[in-house]
């Protein structure tokens, strides 16, 4: 990946990619809770944010994957 695609993100979008980045090997499903607890962001944030990374051409795919107590995305490496 080029780091001029990075730049394009906020600094909130580029925390949560490389948190994904980061557990993506050992994990496949992410709350949206849960990964606004480990970054200090609320569930909101992290939703609208990941929903923008879903758009970008990264080395994740990210597909929105459930609803209960918070969004569930399902990350791919």
């Amino acid at each position: 990946m080029s780091t001029a695609v990075t730049t394009d993100l906020t600094g909130k979008q580029r925390q949560i990619l490389q948190y994904l980045r980061r557990n993506a090997g050992t994990k496949t499903y992410f709350k949206s809770r849960l990964i606004g607890k480990e970054l200090g962001m609320t569930a909101k944030e992290v939703g609208s944010n990941i929903a923008a990374l879903q758009d970008g051409d990264y080395d994740v795919e990210i597909e929105k994957w459930g609803y209960s107590s918070s969004t569930t995305w399902k990350v791919i490496t």
